[in-house]
């Protein structure tokens, strides 16, 4: 059986330079009936269990370190047994949240895995922070972008660790040159496509976020 996205909602708070804020945040579940990837998990590892049943977890994949993405990772990976991938600048991130329990492994630009005979290629699309990554499926036709693109634009770079000129650049060339009918699965809201949202990149340089 061919590889599926899930989709969950998790709601919960976002902290940073401080303040906070309520969110929801998209969980992403990619594999079969067997074997699964978790892609953020947010906020509620309880529902993000549930979600994946008796499936088996290869791993539990932070698109970055922002804390309403990390916030229920260590848990789901004690119930599941899956380790943490995480890119390493998102390091520093990652302790704020978890400052006794390390990532297990690293993501690295070009690194591929596997779920259900489905390639996920990660992407580096650092901006919103140092360490925040993209995950390609073209077999899926679906790229997961956590908070780097969305629906109208690129994600926030109005705090720490984060620098607009490096994600309109990450977005210009590592997410923008897919295909067009890629769907572009985001870290809060709706979906959307490369298409749909490529036309818009020098309105989005021009008002600056």
């Amino acid at each position: 059986m061919a590889a599926r996205i899930d989709h969950l909602v998790t709601s919960g708070t976002f902290s940073l330079d401080g303040g906070t804020w309520d969110v929801d945040n998209n969980v992403w579940i990619v594999g079969d009936d067997h074997e699964v990837v978790v892609i953020d998990a947010a906020h509620d590892a309880d529902a993000i269990a549930a979600a994946v049943g008796e499936r088996r977890v290869v791993a539990i994949v932070c698109t970055h370190a922002h804390d309403d993405h990390i916030d229920a990772a260590p848990a789901l990976a004690d119930r599941t047994g899956a380790p943490i991938l995480l890119h390493p600048a998102d390091a520093e991130l990652w302790k704020r949240t978890h400052p006794d329990r390390a990532p297990d492994g690293d993501l690295a630009d070009g690194q591929e895995l596997t779920v259900a005979g489905t390639r996920l290629r990660v992407l580096h699309t650092p901006g919103h922070c140092h360490g925040a990554v993209s995950l390609y499926a073209p077999d899926l036709s679906a790229v997961f972008t956590g908070d780097t693109l969305f629906a109208g634009g690129p994600g926030a770079t109005g705090r720490s660790f984060s620098d607009f000129p490096t994600i309109v650049d990450s977005i210009r060339d590592r997410l923008l040159t897919l295909p067009a009918g890629t769907e572009v699965r985001t870290g809060h809201g709706d979906s959307t496509t490369v298409g749909a949202e490529a036309p818009h990149l020098e309105e989005w340089i021009a008002r600056g976020h």
